[in-house]
């Protein structure tokens, strides 16, 4: 076995554990810290590939990024665990039946002829000052343009729906409206009134 090969089971396993871990850890923290453990395997795996810019895309986007955001949302938010896991068991059969689907699926696909080493032998060495960042995005955005536009359309409308879907409108709230209060006048707000002077008797005074 190869120095490679260990380095790829050596990552692998510890993907694989991350990921269960993941799904199997009663605390959502714990959860969390576990797919940023499976997130830095996988860069690891995308390195071994010879592919620099996707694990560094990933390590950027989603440890930093993502996983930073839902830390901060587990953390903030006040979740009751004793309430998530009430009938948690009640899920089982179903869990283990569409588990079962999938990993049959998996290795009805996986074991075909075209998944083996002699289909899909090493990519061979690149050249000398080769940049896969740079075909990488030749490629997006050229034969892949209308797919890459067309997908970040939908994040935007996915973006805006949750904003939607979030907000709600408060009733103690008050806002401003520039409008009125450039139309404003000094009628609508100052009040002029013509009040009698009184004399007061001095001999009541103490």
């Amino acid at each position: 076995m190869t120095f490679e090969t260990s380095v790829f089971y050596f990552f692998s396993a510890i993907l694989v554990v991350a990921a269960l871990r993941v799904i199997t850890a009663r605390n959502p923290v714990h959860s969390a810290l576990f797919l940023v453990l499976a997130f830095f395997t996988a860069a690891a795996l995308w390195l071994l590939l010879e592919a620099e810019f996707l694990a560094i895309v990933l390590v950027l986007v989603y440890v930093g990024a993502v996983m930073v955001l839902f830390l901060f949302v587990i953390m903030m938010l006040d979740v009751n665990l004793e309430r998530l896991r009430e009938g948690y068991w009640d899920y089982l059969v179903p869990a283990l039946v569409v588990a079962g689907v999938m990993v049959i699926e998996m290795a009805l696909i996986l074991g075909r002829s075209y998944f083996s080493l002699a289909a899909l032998p090493k990519p061979l060495a690149a050249e000398a000052g080769y940049s896969n960042t740079k075909a990488l995005g030749r490629i997006l955005y050229t034969e892949y343009v209308y797919p890459f536009e067309i997908a970040a359309v939908i994040l935007l409308v996915a973006i805006v729906a949750a904003i939607a879907l979030t907000l709600r409108s408060r009733k103690k709230n008050k806002y401003q409206e520039a409008s009125r209060q450039v139309n404003v006048r000094r009628a609508d707000r100052v009040k002029l009134i013509s009040m009698p002077a009184e004399e007061r008797d001095m001999g009541d005074a103490p």
